[in-house]
């Protein structure tokens, strides 16, 4: 068999987000496949109500596309702004006292989460711009370096990880699919 007949493929998701390069250099194709994953839930949650973003998934589970949006924000300040650049900012969406807030606190505006995540996102574009690929940070937990290499392949999984939690969480709430 030569070919797999178009009708066989599964549906890809419909809205503007381009495919990574194939063939590029390194740093272009990580940061690609990372603007990729952010692109891919951002659609996942596109044209949904806040009463939606809000829908939790199954019990015992508290995840929500809210709560996931609120986990990705805050994900991006503590691996790019926090442990790779070492700003000196507060974390999003936790504390000591209440670890979960991210998924537990998700009446909060929907706007304003979609607002803090695209400032992150776009504050971890100019960090990894600014910064070599062999350029280390540390983390909290054990004082460990880190590359930035190992942190874009790190995101990306993690986008990657909550890309598939959105599809069913999608499906869940309308029915809608893809890829």
């Amino acid at each position: 068999m030569d070919t797999i007949p178009d009708e066989n493929y599964s549906a890809g998701w419909v809205g503007d987000r381009p495919e990574s390069p194939r063939v590029a250099s390194e740093r272009e194709i990580l940061t690609s496949t990372l603007d990729w994953h952010r692109r891919t839930f951002e659609l996942k949650c596109e044209g949904l109500t806040p009463e939606q973003m809000a829908v939790r998934s199954v019990e015992p589970s508290s995840m929500s596309l809210h709560g996931l949006l609120r986990h990705l924000t805050g994900t991006e300040r503590w691996w790019f702004r926090l442990q790779f650049a070492g700003e000196d900012l507060p974390m999003l969406y936790y504390s000591d006292e209440r670890p979960e807030q991210d998924f537990d606190d998700t009446d909060g505006d929907v706007e304003a989460a979609w607002a803090a995540w695209r400032e992150e996102c776009a504050r971890s574009r100019e960090i990894v711009a600014a910064a070599s690929l062999d350029d280390t940070g540390t983390t909290r937990r054990d004082g460990e370096p880190f590359s930035l290499r190992w942190l874009l392949t790190h995101h990306i999984a993690e986008y990657a990880r909550h890309d598939g939690h959105a599809d069913l969480l999608r499906e869940r709430i309308d029915g809608r699919t893809g890829h």
